[in-house]
């Protein structure tokens, strides 16, 4: 899994492996996303990826061997949503 991102400085695109590389850093700009939680943010995005790449091989092979059920999506996703959700609208909300 890819996870992209936008830098609400200088409104760019990156990947989350971008941010990991430069140490929390924007690779655009070169600040720091999070100054004082640099090292959590690091962690913590690098393990969103890690988790995100078992969860998509894991449901992938769920599907290639068509059990006799569907998975709820909500269940799955609506948590993850949340969380994305609360990224976008930013500080103070």
């Amino acid at each position: 899994m890819k996870i992209k991102g936008t830098c609400r400085r200088c409104g760019r695109e990156f990947l989350v492996e971008q941010v990991i590389r430069n140490g929390g850093r924007c690779p655009w700009d070169g600040k720091p996303f999070q100054a004082d939680y640099a090292v959590v943010l690091v962690d913590s995005l690098r393990d969103a990826e890690a988790a995100g790449n078992t969860l998509e091989n894991a449901l992938e092979k769920v599907a290639d061997i068509e059990p006799e059920f569907v998975l709820d999506i909500d269940s799955v996703i609506a948590r993850i949503r949340d969380h994305l959700e609360r990224l976008e609208r930013g500080h103070g909300t």
